[in-house]
């Protein structure tokens, strides 16, 4: 089965200069995609339109839509201590959330399909009401929402392997049962939340899975806790559409994380998810970008995780 590969030029115009989260990135997954023709002929390029409003405020509040458009247009260069932006962040950001949309459309065919999102800004720390770390608008958050608005999924998985706890994630999803938030993530860590203890509440109580990992955690262990994770998921929650929030700052190496992840895990990971999805969901599996800051080594990763999907 091909693998979709949504990406759109525009990206490069998020200008965050020095920031860690910077155009460079993008252009280190393209360099290391490019440099292997057999792969490129297996991807399916496609082009994203940008979201529309109506698909960024099944997740976000108005009032912080419109918030994030006027400080962009009066050219501010910080939504918070974090998050820097420039005068085309917020159309680049809207672009982002459009390139989940279309993976979602890609992939939520009869016959099933899978796709990977090369996409910034970041999404997976965005809340309800509030930009931060890195992040706009969650990108997961508002693919998982079309695909149950617009396609009929009924359960969605979302599973995140960024070295920071996608808390943004997880408060959206809170209270609700047919969205499965599950997070494999350096604790304590920024942005301070993912205890083991943060499961849900409501009618969502047992919907949310965090697995904290102390920093060094080898990647022996970090496996075998997300294998296990997967495990417990998959005997009371069965998705349509399985999300991944593909961060690589957990490879070892990454200048912002302290976790021990190799290129080969995550395409071990990647296969572990796949299977779940082949199962449950038709092999519909997305993989959206989110972390990852070494230039030297962020290429390989994305790399090993879309053969992997292949």
């Amino acid at each position: 089965m091909p693998v979709s590969l949504i990406y759109d030029a525009a990206y490069l115009r998020h200008n965050t200069g020095a920031h860690p989260e910077n155009a460079r990135r993008l252009e280190a997954v393209l360099a290391a995609f490019n440099n292997d023709p057999e792969l490129v002929k297996k991807l399916q390029r496609i082009k994203p339109a940008p979201a529309s409003k109506a698909d960024i405020a099944r997740c976000h509040d108005e009032g912080m839509i419109e918030e994030i458009r006027a400080m962009v247009q009066e050219g501010a260069s910080f939504l918070d201590a974090d998050t820097r932006i420039s005068s085309q962040s917020f159309d680049v950001a809207v672009l982002a959330a459009g390139a989940a949309i279309a993976a979602v459309d890609a992939v939520m065919k009869e016959e099933g399909g899978r796709a990977f999102s090369l996409i910034r800004p970041p999404g997976h720390h965005a809340t309800r009401e509030r930009a931060m770390g890195f992040c706009l608008f969650n990108n997961a958050a508002i693919a998982a929402r079309y695909a149950q608005a617009k396609h009929g999924a009924g359960n969605v998985l979302i599973i995140d392997w960024d070295v920071h706890h996608g808390n943004g994630t997880q408060e959206i999803f809170w209270t609700d049962p047919s969205v499965f938030y599950f997070s494999t993530h350096q604790y304590p860590y920024y942005p301070g939340t993912g205890s083991r203890g943060e499961r849900g509440a409501g009618n969502g109580e047992g919907f949310t899975l965090n697995v904290p990992l102390r920093a060094g955690t080898s990647s022996r262990d970090h496996r075998r806790a997300f294998v296990e994770a997967l495990n417990e998921i998959e005997a009371r929650f069965h998705p349509d559409l399985v999300i991944i929030s593909a961060g690589f700052d957990s490879r070892r190496g990454d200048p912002l994380g302290g976790l021990m992840l190799e290129d080969e895990d995550f395409a071990e990971m990647t296969k572990d998810v796949l299977r779940l999805a082949e199962k449950y969901a038709s092999g519909r599996l997305i993989g959206l970008l989110e972390g990852g800051y070494n230039l030297d080594l962020l290429g390989g990763s994305v790399k090993s995780h879309v053969v992997a999907m292949l």
